[in-house]
């Protein structure tokens, strides 16, 4: 589970027998590496990425490993372009591309999930995890302007694979992760893998924990050996206490009673926590009708239900500044989906170009019902608190508004070579949906439907063997829920991205990089009615422009590295709110830098070492506070047995204070503290 279980390149010979064997389970998985050369999000099918005309960042399986990973947030801080933690440790995956909220765009295995963000994505199940971003509808449909997540699961292969590991850490973090793979016939073709991750641990703040446990079996069908048939499911469960922050003012912002504890706990204890349930079931198919044609099919039906509650700050009473007014919020969801898509991939040769095309139908059918309630309780000392406060509820929810969602979308995305070294890659998408939404708080019924065309087009040159010159424009597009104060139902949001860079892969691998410029808007961003304050209008439009760098590389003397450089020129560029016209978007640093290597040691070949760290500048938090800037340094230590592992990490070493996210102008969200952890891996 921890530390590397990929311990060589793929040049070295020398090395033990049992260590090549975990080598050949991670390469079919496709998860080695710090460098990958391919990309299956960009194209719904494997894509190199010096011929993609836009940025894709790649997180594989033994860099997970290496770097002990256990979030989403996690995995993603060496990825350019992302910022994985700003709301703090609440308990969801919270993410922002590109200076755009993210969160409700992650996917996995190229099917979109339910609407709801309360379950937590596991990484011990996922071989690798994709970002692909900016403005990204054509092949995915509604998705936020900032780009979208792809985790890619780990599946049944036709090699044995047993592993068990054990970690524990501070804060009381302990885990047991299982992954079996057993092929049930000869060939191989037909087999059983079963994932399994159980996790208990407590946090830094007084009174916060969690407890996740996660199952994913599947099975592979021989039907032949032009058809693939992949069936699985998965169980998640988890129980959390939530970690919503402390206030500014003693922390960002001076407090006349001082500084306050990062270890204070603003909640309510007996209130109670967050239990939720996903169900997941379905199937992957693929039916080879020629070496040029494939007809493939994804479904996936999931099933989520749960409660939540938790309380939450509001105002600091001034101006005493130690009574922290706060709300205790009731929440309980119920939400189901069905998710198909279908396409065909071809590749033919027509009028001296070469062709690969996919074509196909997404759909989804679903409904999403949330009841939240709004319940008294009583302001917080935050100097001297005293926790066992009752919550008042009301009879009724504050908001309850069932929906039912119905979406169909047509697509087809060509990449075209031409001349030498010339790949166009053109896409078109026309999409419908139908929301009916039964709003039993106003007594509204309310049916909108919205539709879309979405285009792309981008253009690569590979002028010399590994180097790549591209540039590209592509569109997103995102329904919003709600009505003007004239009953006028919301029209979907709008991305709009350009992106020029140049891309270069070592011939032979192990060695690429990556330069981006982009310049994305959003547009028909709701703000509030000049002329009726309780409503609100499609005024806004924000933009961000930046530049990144991306850099792996697998090294014949044992280093693997990854690194990444983000600049980010966000704003506010038209708002009825004129104070915020022309500032930067929160929680979007101007730079973040992050970088992870690790060395297998020329002399004891079975150990490995890994050091990294990131630095992320100043920040809006939220107006009108900013988050001051950090940097924080990881470190983990592994030696290889024959057929087991030991793992040892520090995350944050120097145990460096810092914020790392705000949820709103009442809430920052501290960083976490100096964490070790030690495991164990056996393989059998």
């Amino acid at each position: 589970m921890l530390g590397l279980s990929f311990g060589a390149d793929a040049q070295e010979v020398a090395e033990p027998p049992a260590l090549q064997e975990v080598r050949v389970n991670a390469v079919a998985e496709k998860g080695v590496g710090f460098a990958p050369t391919q990309t299956q999000t960009a194209g719904k099918a494997p894509m190199r990425q010096l011929e993609t005309p836009q940025s894709v960042g790649v997180v594989t399986r033994e860099e997970m490993e290496s770097r002990q990973v256990t979030t989403l947030q996690q995995a993603l801080q060496t990825v350019a372009g992302v910022s994985p933690v700003n709301f703090g440790r609440r308990g969801f995956d919270d993410i922002n591309i590109r200076g755009f909220r993210s969160t409700e765009s992650i996917l996995i295995d190229g099917l979109v999930q339910s609407p709801s963000m309360w379950t937590r994505m596991v990484p011990y199940g996922y071989e690798r995890i994709e970002v692909l971003k900016g403005a990204s509808s054509i092949l995915y449909g509604q998705v936020q302007p900032g780009g979208l997540v792809n985790a890619v699961s780990k599946r049944p292969h036709r090699e044995a694979l047993s592993e068990v590991g054990v970690e524990l850490g501070s804060f009381g973090m302990k885990s047991l992760s299982f992954d079996v793979n057993r092929p049930l016939s000869e060939s191989g073709k037909t087999a059983f893998r079963l994932n399994a991750y159980v996790a208990d641990t407590d946090d830094p703040v007084d009174h916060v924990w969690r407890k996740d446990r996660w199952l994913a079996p599947s099975l592979s069908l021989d039907l032949g050996r032009d058809t693939d048939l992949v069936l699985f499911g998965t169980y998640s469960g988890s129980r959390w206490l939530r970690m919503q922050g402390i206030s500014p003012y003693g922390t960002v912002l001076p407090n006349r009673n001082g500084p306050l504890p990062r270890t204070l706990f603003t909640g309510e204890p007996a209130f109670g926590p967050y239990a939720v349930e996903q169900y997941t079931l379905g199937y992957a198919f693929e039916h080879r009708i020629s070496p040029q044609l494939s007809l493939r099919q994804n479904v996936r039906y999931e099933q989520e239900k749960g409660e939540g509650r938790f309380v939450s700050n509001q105002a600091l009473q001034q101006p005493r500044q130690r009574l922290q007014n706060r709300v205790a919020s009731l929440q309980k969801a119920d939400y189901d989906i069905l998710v198909t898509d279908t396409s065909l991939l071809a590749t033919f040769d027509a009028l001296g170009m070469s062709h690969r095309l996919v074509v196909g139908m997404d759909a989804r059918r679903g409904k999403s019902d949330q009841a939240n309630t709004n319940c008294r309780i009583a302001p917080l000392d935050l100097y001297a608190p005293v926790y066992g406060m009752s919550a008042t509820c009301p009879a009724t929810p504050t908001t309850h508004a069932p929906s039912r969602l119905t979406v169909a979308g047509l697509y087809l995305q060509d990449q075209v070579k031409f001349a030498k070294g010339w790949t166009a890659l053109l896409g078109l998408r026309r999409e419908g949906s139908r929301n009916e939404t039964n709003d039993w708080v106003r007594r509204e019924h309310t049916v909108t439907r919205d539709y879309a065309t979405t285009g792309a087009f981008g253009l690569t040159y590979e002028f010399q063997p590994g180097w790549a010159a591209y540039g590209s424009y592509s569109e997103s597009f995102l329904p919003v829920a709600g009505k003007t104060f004239g009953g006028t139902p919301f029209v979907p949001e709008i991305g709009k991205q350009w992106e020029t860079g140049l891309k270069y892969e070592r011939p032979g691998g192990g060695l690429t990089g990556s330069l981006a410029v982009y310049d994305l808007k959003r547009q028909n961003v709701t703000n509030a009615d000049p002329v009726n304050p309780t409503f609100q209008v499609q005024t806004g439009e924000q933009r961000s422009r930046g530049l990144e760098l991306q850099t792996g590389a697998d090294l014949s003397n044992g280093v693997k590295l990854t690194a990444s450089y983000t600049y980010a020129d966000t704003a506010v560029t038209r708002d009825n709110d004129k104070s915020i016209v022309g500032r930067p978007l929160n929680l979007t640093p101007r730079h973040v830098a992050a970088v992870w290597a690790t060395w297998r040691l020329p002399v004891l070949q079975r150990v490995t070492v890994g050091l990294g760290g990131r630095y992320v500048s100043r920040q809006v938090g939220s107006f009108p506070f900013t988050l001051p800037p950090y940097f924080v340094a990881d470190a983990s230590l592994s030696y290889m047995g024959d057929n087991w592992r030991l793992t040892a990490g520090v995350s944050n070493m120097f145990n460096r204070k810092y914020f790392d996210g705000a949820v709103n102008q009442f809430v920052v969200s501290p960083g976490m503290p100096r964490r070790f952890t030690v495991g164990a891996t056996y393989f059998f």
